[in-house]
C-alpha cells in the first residue's frame, strides 16, 4: 500500500492485517517512536471532530510530527489552486497527507498529481468513500463477532449520500458478509446497487431488523441535500428512528453502531445511543488505533 483512497481494491488478507494491527495497538499500545521523523499533515475542507482528532492522536502516538492545515488562513483563500497548495506542501517534506473533501475523487486526484512519495489517505470524499471508517466499523464488529459470513447486518439512514455506507459495505463484503440490508425511505436509498453488490434494499425498517446481529445507523446528510429533500424530523424518527421497541426486534445481542455525529431523537433515541448494546464510543476508540494502523502500514520502515 502506498495510498489509502478506498477499500474497493483491498483483499481480505490486507484488511485483516490492518485490523489485527489495530487490535494489537488497542491491547498493548504501539512503539512511541515508530514514525519518528515522519510528518503527517491533515487537510480538511469539511468540518470534522472524530476523524480529524483521531488522525492527529494516531500520528502523535506513533511519534510522528503532525501539522493541522488551517484553510481559513492559507493561500487557498487568496485563490491559490489546490494543486499549487499540494506541491508547496510537498516541497516542505511531507510523508502523509490526510484529506477530507466535499468532491468525490479529490484525494485520488491529489495522489495522482503528487510529485513526491507522499502517501495520501482519504478521510472522506463527498458521497464516495471513507475507508478508515469502514475499517474501524469492521474492527468494532469483529471484537464481538468474528463470523462475518453468518451475520445479518442492517444499515439504515441516508444511504444515498453516505460515504460511510459505501466503505462499510466494501469492508464487510470483503470479510465475508453475505446478508447486508440497506434500509431507508425511497429518496435516501441508492439509485443503483452497482456500488452495493449483494445487498438488499427495503423501506421497511421493522422488517429489516428482524433477527439482525448488527445495525449501523446513519445520519441525514443535510449538507448534501436541498431543503426540499429534507424530511420532517418527527416523521422520520417515527418510521426510521432506532428506539428500544425497534431494537427488540433484532437479536438480543445485536450491536448498534453509528459513525457520528448523532442526531438524537431523529435517527436514534438517547436510550439506544447510551444503552448496553451501543458500540458508538467503542467506534470512537477504535478510530484512533485503526488510523494508527493505517499510518504505520503506509509509513513505517519494514524491519
Amino acid at each position: 500500500m502506498h495510498h489509502l483512497l478506498t477499500l474497493e481494491d483491498l483483499d481480505r488478507a490486507t484488511i485483516t492485517r490492518l485490523l489485527d494491527r489495530a487490535e494489537r495497538y488497542r491491547a498493548d499500545g504501539a512503539p512511541r517512536d515508530l514514525l519518528a521523523g515522519r510528518t503527517v499533515l491533515t487537510l480538511f475542507f469539511e468540518p470534522s471532530t472524530r476523524t480529524r482528532t483521531s488522525f492527529v492522536l494516531a500520528a502523535k502516538r506513533l511519534g510522528a510530527d503532525n501539522v493541522n492545515f488551517d484553510l481559513s488562513r492559507s493561500s487557498t483563500s487568496k485563490g491559490e489552486s489546490l494543486l499549487d497548495t499540494l506541491h508547496t506542501l510537498e516541497a516542505m517534506g511531507l510523508d502523509a497527507l490526510v484529506v477530507r473533501h466535499n468532491e468525490n475523487g479529490m484525494p485520488a486526484y491529489l495522489a495522482q498529481h503528487a510529485r513526491s512519495d507522499v502517501a495520501v489517505i482519504n478521510a472522506g470524499d463527498g458521497t464516495h468513500a471513507h475507508p478508515t471508517q469502514g475499517l474501524l466499523d469492521a474492527l468494532t464488529i469483529r471484537q464481538r463477532r468474528t463470523d462475518f459470513e453468518d451475520l445479518r447486518i442492517v444499515i439504515c439512514g441516508d444511504i444515498r449520500h453516505s460515504r460511510v455506507a459505501h466503505s462499510d459495505v466494501q469492508a464487510l463484503r470483503t470479510l465475508g458478509s453475505r446478508d447486508i440490508r440497506l434500509c431507508a425511505p425511497r429518496a435516501m436509498l441508492p439509485e443503483s446497487l452497482q456500488a452495493f453488490p449483494g445487498c438488499a434494499t427495503t423501506e421497511d425498517f421493522d422488517g429489516a431488523l428482524a433477527g439482525a446481529d448488527v445495525v449501523i445507523m446513519l445520519r441525514i446528510q443535510k449538507e448534501r441535500m436541498a431543503d426540499a429533500q429534507l424530511p420532517d424530523a418527527a416523521d422520520y424518527h417515527a418510521h426510521y428512528g432506532l428506539d428500544t421497541r425497534r431494537l427488540a426486534l433484532a437479536k438480543p445481542d445485536c450491536q448498534v453502531l453509528h459513525p457520528g455525529p448523532i442526531n438524537r431523537g431523529i435517527e436514534i433515541s438517547p436510550a439506544v445511543a447510551d444503552g448496553p448494546q451501543s458500540r458508538i464510543l467503542d467506534q470512537v476508540a477504535n478510530g484512533v488505533v485503526t488510523r494508527m494502523a493505517v499510518l504505520a502500514e503506509l509509513l513505517a520502515t519494514p524491519a
